[in-house]
């Protein structure tokens, strides 16, 4: 069955949903967020019954903010225990830390940072909260200095963005300080089976505008990118679901992979494939991959089919969050149409209401190979260029 809830529901989505009639729980926002009359509600008395007689039923969710109800409502199932796992990175360290003994966290309660001192933690390390969205509150600090400067401000920055998500989904009452991995960070759209099986469905990799970049603007896809990972991430997936025993479970994993091969987990997003709509429909767009079908029908990919004419394509996903400097309120217009002119094949454009996410559009796109600057030119843009503001 499935959870939908705020901020979006892609058009996507909702007319896969339709097509196979799979059951949407009818909430106010489910309600509220699907325009497509063909969906298929069940009430949520006959959720809960589905779960109770089911076990282990396969629950999906466009969105984090559905973990309340899946906490109200089925705390019987196993699912809020999993969800937990993965939700909170302490928790989640601590599961894997058979795997990497030797990897340094350490929880800090967000009262604690403005006294804390890094002389005796490894550098670099990253802060982040402890159950967090996005990149909100995340920072990588390299020496004593920087910390000294960042640790008062951080409060500062939460308090910004505490109102926009639930405390399921952003929750800035603990942090964690962890070891800084290097490699290269991918993001892997998956599901587990009722046996535990992985299944990937895409992997992107996440570029950075630098070594202290720690933002959500681009991620991308390539035949590239499936063949070389593929294997990788498929073994690092059974271990992961050895360890938590995990069954009819989707996933959004981010990790690194550093020079040896070896991957190190940075997160397990529980529930959900990328938020927003993101990753789940860039699958499609890129390789006519529909994520959402394959989990319920239990189905992987046809990767070798799939790939054979993808050579010198790279797909991506821009998120264009608002780095200008400027804020909502004094922002009169965002210019879409000359983004979309500084991309040679955008795909789809999804305009967002800045004034009440600090977001203003997510961008799905193709480019050669040879063309890489176009991301390369939106991944360190402040966006300032698209945006008028109110005169001074």
């Amino acid at each position: 069955m499935i959870l939908l809830d705020k901020p979006f529901v892609s058009e996507f989505l909702q007319l896969t949903l339709a097509k196979n009639q799979y059951p949407v729980v009818k909430t106010a926002n489910s309600e509220l967020l699907i325009t497509n009359k063909q969906v298929k509600f069940i009430s949520e008395t006959e959720a809960i019954k589905l779960v109770q007689e089911n076990g282990d039923e396969l629950v999906y969710s466009n969105s984090e903010n559905a973990i309340s109800w899946v906490e109200k409502n089925l705390p019987f199932s196993r699912l809020p225990k999993t969800i937990k796992l993965f939700k909170d990175k302490v928790a989640f360290r601590e599961l894997v830390k058979p795997i990497f003994p030797n990897f340094y966290f350490k929880s800090v309660p967000i009262t604690e940072l403005a006294t804390l001192s890094s002389v005796d933690i490894p550098k670099p390390f990253i802060i982040k909260p402890a159950i967090g969205f996005f990149s909100m509150g995340v920072h990588k600090v390299d020496t004593d200095k920087e910390w000294e400067a960042l640790r008062t401000t951080i409060v500062d920055e939460i308090e910004q963005v505490k109102d926009l998500y639930p405390k399921e989904v952003m929750n800035a009452t603990n942090f964690i300080i962890e070891d800084c991995i290097e490699g290269d960070e991918y993001a892997v759209d998956c599901y587990f089976n009722s046996t535990g099986k992985a299944t990937v469905l895409n992997i992107m990799e996440h570029i950075f505008g630098s070594g202290k970049d720690v933002s959500d603007r681009v991620y991308l896809t390539s035949k590239d990118i499936i063949e070389k990972n593929l294997a990788n991430v498929e073994a690092f997936l059974s271990e992961v679901s050895r360890l938590a025993e995990l069954r009819n479970f989707p996933a959004h994993i981010e990790i690194r992979i550093d020079k040896t091969g070896t991957i190190y987990p940075i997160e397990v997003n529980p529930m959900r494939f990328g938020g927003w709509c993101s990753t789940g429909d860039m699958a499609w767009l890129a390789y006519g991959i529909n994520e959402y079908e394959c989990l319920f029908e239990q189905t992987a990919p046809n990767w070798s089919e799939i790939l054979k004419d993808k050579a010198g394509k790279v797909y991506s996903i821009s998120i264009l969050d608002n780095n200008s400097g400027y804020k909502a309120e004094d922002i009169v217009k965002f210019d879409y149409d000359k983004l979309l002119s500084h991309f040679e094949k955008p795909l789809e454009l999804r305009k967002i209401n800045f004034h009440e996410y600090p977001v203003f559009a997510f961008l799905f796109s193709e480019t050669r190979q040879e063309n890489m600057a176009e991301l390369e030119r939106i991944l360190k843009s402040n966006l300032r260029e698209y945006i008028v503001v109110k005169p001074i």
